[in-house]
């Protein structure tokens, strides 16, 4: 009976530990969209601006294995540099790289993102998020088409 509730003690303390830690952020891709909004929420913003050519790349149809690349494209229109502290995908498939230096005023960044498509099928939609410094801290950008 003493066991018992030396065990009961222990998974209860656990169980308390593992509940405080249930909202700080990680890096795993599928709390990324929330982790981002959190981050993005305490990042100090200024009154840079990104403003994205293109929020969403149609790839059409491919064939499972082949792999899509697109760069979305930005420009700061605000007053001060940009940088973007962090980019998260909503699938392992999706890989991004970006712009790791501050955007100046009226400069241009860029968000590179690579879809590998083996094993997946049918419709796709690939959330990117970015998350900066800028007034508009939260961004997101997607990939979409047909993995037939």
């Amino acid at each position: 009976m003493k066991h018992i509730k030396n065990i009961s003690a222990v998974m209860s303390l656990l169980l308390l530990f593992a509940c405080n830690n249930a909202n700080k952020t990680s890096d795993s891709t599928s709390e990324g969209a929330v982790s981002a909004t959190e981050e993005g929420t305490k990042a100090s913003t200024g009154d840079g601006e990104i403003s994205f050519v293109d929020d969403v790349f149609d790839f059409g149809q491919i064939g499972d294995g082949e792999v899509v690349e697109h760069t979305f494209k930005f420009k700061n229109t605000g007053t001060e540099p940009v940088i973007v502290s962090r980019v998260s995908t909503s699938c392992g498939c999706t890989t991004p790289e970006y712009t790791a230096t501050p955007v100046a005023p009226n400069q241009e960044g860029e968000v590179k993102v690579r879809f590998d498509s083996h094993g997946q099928s049918g419709k796709q939609q690939k959330i990117v998020t970015v998350v900066s410094n800028a007034k508009n801290n939260i961004q997101t950008v997607q990939l979409k088409g047909e993995v037939s």
